[in-house]
């Protein structure tokens, strides 16, 4: 797919092409948080209280993790991902040191859709040149999002990340493009996100994802 690679670009000045940002081949068999395959998570019962009108993030009930997936940053930084058995919830844990060292940032994030794309004109109008992904400011649903990557006035690269995962049957890398924006809740240090992100796998299917997340504790939640 080497279309895909190359309409990725976006040509943004002075954009720097080339990105660091690669799977680790080789897991933990428990990382942060003592998060791992088929643990359970628990989230803070208060949690759905504190965040009503705040964020649009729902808080699930107790879930158990089928997939981890894994992207070395480089500099000893990590980022770790778990997704639940319901489908519709993911966690990321931000970390620096080993991939389970220091936590630095915990998000929860909520699937909003999930888009296969068959073509080219397809990708380019939904998160090419011809979208709004990339731009200083995002607007969803009503609610306006800040660009976290990239300094340009225009549109900008989405970012290149490799993602090793892994579940019980299998464990495979994907290819991502992504682009993430935040805003600010009223809570202490609660920022919402959005995440776009154009993911390509191994038999070259190319699919958009949109994720909404909020940040949380490392006391918000408990492993069993």
């Amino acid at each position: 797919m080497g279309w895909f690679k190359q309409l990725m670009g976006l040509e943004a000045p002075n954009a720097n092409t080339e990105s660091n940002w690669t799977a680790s081949d080789t897991q933990p068999t428990t990382g942060p948080l003592g998060l791992a395959l088929g643990k359970g998570v628990m989230f803070d019962s208060t949690l759905k209280l504190l965040f009503d009108g705040k964020t649009a993030v729902a808080i699930p009930d107790s879930q158990q993790i089928w997939s981890n997936g894994t992207l070395d940053l480089g500099q000893s930084t990590w980022l770790s991902r778990y997704y639940m058995n319901d489908e519709d919830y993911w966690l990321q844990v931000h970390t620096t040191g080993d991939i389970a060292g220091q936590v630095e940032s915990v998000i929860l994030f909520n699937y909003l859709s999930y888009i296969t794309i068959s073509s080219e004109a397809e990708l380019r109008r939904l998160a090419g040149p011809q979208s709004l992904i990339g731009l200083p400011t995002y607007t969803h649903n009503g609610v306006e999002y800040t660009r976290e990557w990239g300094t340009e006035d225009g549109q900008t690269e989405l970012v290149a990340l490799s993602e090793q995962l892994k579940n019980p049957d299998e464990s495979y890398r994907v290819e991502h493009r992504s682009m993430l924006y935040a805003r600010d809740t009223g809570l202490t240090d609660r920022r919402e996100f959005l995440l776009f992100s154009v993911e390509e796998d191994a038999e070259g299917t190319i699919s958009l994802s949109t994720s909404l997340g909020i940040s949380l504790y490392t006391t918000d939640l408990n492993t069993f």
